[in-house]
């Protein structure tokens, strides 16, 4: 027998780290080759790694959070044969690996301290060595953990279970590392609502620490530096979009084939306001910019590439429509919807996340009358777009019902004045309420 030492390897495009943000495996596993041993996200794309070797798992080299350099090792496994570490002695040296060379980050004081690798040790010693890990309880156990110990889980697992009223302290995680999945929430749900809330008005004083890992880490991060670093100016603009809405439907209602072949995607309206963004820009340049704050200097942008803001279960991401001024309203339309499908999915790339120069943000049905949207550094503008009402609007001679909509922007005022951000709005505002113009070239 001997042992075979896996290293992070190098995901591409010059990354020289990456964030550890999900573990498949836990020590004493038996894996095969190809299975994935763990989910690593660079910038805002994650990247499972496989194992290259079956083998029993010995070591994990890193803590769910850690940021962990290129070529640092990361798992240790023992496989059959000699394995790739070093034999000294005759012997196979079984002294664990070095920690991966971690990068600082931060760490609430609570935080427990990382796994340290076990001592040479052999037989029974070296089974009471490895790092601890979480049990896996059965299913129907009442306290599936211990006490004070934390449960774990993805955000969008906690947010089913927050609005299901269910303690994850009282359900029995399947997953790695007693890791708790939507499947494990069905199973506790299916033992009776009895178990999922506390009668009458009882008190909770439950405390959860929740440490901010991969992608929500990113975005806080990001959101920081916008709002520490630009001060924002936020102009919120009426639009009627009846007209729009109009048009939208009758085009929707045409069965006229995509340029490629089959059909041509749905239009909503996100397409229209893009186009109308081109025609904005065209006038005003210097909206599609960045500003790189260190050095003072502003790259204002020929291409017009449009980040979209798009909430997946794993948080905010901002897919982009690359060159849109070079596509026309369907083109936009089946951009958007591909880029979509990907963000959610977990498949867009990092090219397809990154390189926006302007950005579009909306809630949908849900996007209020007004919102303060925060700037996706280092761009000096966003456009947000709020719910769509229908509401009594005076001619001049009676009310009227017009389909209304609020477009809330905001723009770095180190770069945009509040007169250039009011003309920018309002051209965007004639080209959506008079919809044939955003196809006059």
């Amino acid at each position: 027998m001997g042992e075979h030492i896996i290293k992070l390897p190098d995901v591409g495009e010059g990354v020289a780290e990456a964030e550890l943000v999900e573990w498949h495996v836990k020590v004493g596993d038996i894996v095969r080759e190809d299975a994935v041993l763990a989910a690593v996200m660079t910038d805002k794309a994650t990247v499972e790694i496989p194992s290259p070797v079956d083998g029993e798992i010995l070591w994990l080299g890193a803590e769910i959070g850690d940021t962990v350099a290129i070529g640092s090792p990361i798992v240790r496994l023992k496989v059959a044969g000699e394995g790739n570490v070093q034999p000294q002695g005759g012997d196979v040296e079984v002294v664990a690996a070095e920690p991966p060379a971690r990068l600082p980050t931060p760490k609430p004081e609570t935080a427990a301290p990382p796994a340290k690798a076990p001592p040479k040790s052999t037989g029974a010693e070296a089974k009471q060595a490895k790092a601890p890990v979480s049990v896996r309880q059965p299913s129907g156990a009442s306290a599936p953990r211990q006490e004070g110990e934390k449960p774990l889980a993805s955000p969008a697992v906690r947010l089913r279970a927050k609005e299901a009223g269910i303690d994850l302290r009282q359900v029995a995680g399947s997953g790695p590392a007693g890791r708790i999945g939507h499947e494990d929430i069905e199973a506790f749900l299916a033992r009776g609502p009895q178990l999922t809330k506390a009668p009458g008005f009882a008190r909770n004083e439950a405390l959860a620490d929740i440490k901010l890992v991969g992608l929500r880490r990113k975005i806080a991060e990001k959101m920081v530096l916008s709002k520490s670093r630009i001060p924002h100016i936020t102009y919120v603009e009426e639009i009627d979009v009846t007209a729009l809405e109009e048009l939208r439907a009758a085009l929707n209602k045409e069965k006229r084939p995509a340029k490629g072949g089959g059909d041509r995607p749905k239009l909503t309206l996100l397409p229209f306001l893009m186009r109308a963004m081109v025609k904005a820009i065209a006038d005003q340049p210097n909206l599609n910019s960045q500003f790189d704050d260190e050095a003072g200097i502003i790259h204002q942008h020929g291409g017009i590439h449009i980040g979209i803001a798009a909430q997946t279960p794993s948080g905010l991401v901002v897919p982009v429509v690359k060159h849109a001024e070079a596509r026309d309203i369907w083109d936009c339309a089946a951009e958007v919807t591909r880029l979509a499908e990907a963000a959610k999915s977990g498949t867009a790339t990092r090219d397809e996340l990154s390189g926006s120069t302007i950005t579009i943000t909306s809630l949908g049905a849900m996007g209020g009358v007004a919102t303060t949207p925060v700037i996706n550094h280092p761009e000096v503008a966003i456009i947000g777009v709020n719910k769509m009402m229908v509401r009594p609007v005076w001619d001049g001679t009676q009310f009227m019902p017009r389909k209304m909509m609020n477009l809330s922007s905001s723009f770095d005022h180190r770069v945009i004045d509040g007169w250039d951000a009011a003309v920018f709005v309002q051209r965007i505002k004639a080209l959506l309420e008079t919809p044939a113009l955003i196809f006059v070239d």
